[in-house]
């Protein structure tokens, strides 16, 4: 039997690492981040034990890269959803609605996420972080900002604060109260994006926001 091409070695191995990313998903929002352990994830994964520690130096960056991995896959979708669309007030209001949305989706998840990264030094750089970076930054881009890096973090740092504020226990900010303050931050309006369903879906105090070309 011929040894496997190169490239072919490589597809396994990206298909390995997805399915840890994604087993990890799926565990820490059923049990938590404490129960779940890398030979759970490993199980449901399909793979190996080693293969875990060949990828991720531990659980808490395995945790991270599985976070930025559902970001930007979610980003992702958001802004290719149909109908397709150029304008970049249209794209940047997907993206702020697709990364405000999780909390209410993965909310233990994103829980575990936002503590992880308040408990250790930040960020880890992983393929998963870059990707979601890209899309953030390219959404800021075709909004039309004149310093996309600055922007983009600024954006980044905002959107970190409106998922943490819809975690602290006893004291989480709705979603369109947070979702309204940063559409008048960047002049979007409230129909753009995709706005929260049902009477809570209304923006603070129950009416539309103005046009931004309006204020």
């Amino acid at each position: 039997m011929s040894p496997r091409r190169p490239s072919v070695n490589e597809e396994m191995r990206r298909r390995s690492r997805e399915r840890l990313l994604r087993a990890t998903v799926e565990l820490v929002e059923e049990r938590g981040y404490e129960a779940t352990t890398l030979g759970d994830i490993a199980d449901r994964a399909g793979t190996a034990r080693g293969l875990v520690s060949y990828y991720f130096p531990g659980k808490r960056q395995l945790l991270q890269s599985a976070a930025h991995r559902l970001m930007h896959t979610e980003l992702s979708a958001a802004l290719e959803r149909q109908p397709a669309s150029a304008d970049g007030r249209e794209l940047l209001a997907r993206a702020i609605d697709s990364v405000l949305g999780l909390p209410g989706r993965f909310p233990v998840l994103m829980r575990a996420h936002m503590a992880g990264i308040l408990q250790t030094a930040g960020f880890s750089e992983c393929a998963e972080r870059q990707r979601l970076a890209e899309l953030l930054r390219g959404a800021v881009e075709a909004w039309g900002s004149p310093h996309p890096e600055h922007d983009y973090r600024m954006l980044r740092a905002q959107l970190m604060g409106g998922v943490f504020a819809q975690l602290i226990p006893g004291a989480a900010m709705p979603l369109p109260h947070l979702r309204g303050d940063l559409f008048r931050r960047y002049g979007l309006d409230w129909e753009l994006g995709v706005p929260p369903d049902g009477p809570e879906g209304l923006p603070p105090g129950g009416t539309p926001l103005p046009d931004a070309a309006q204020r």
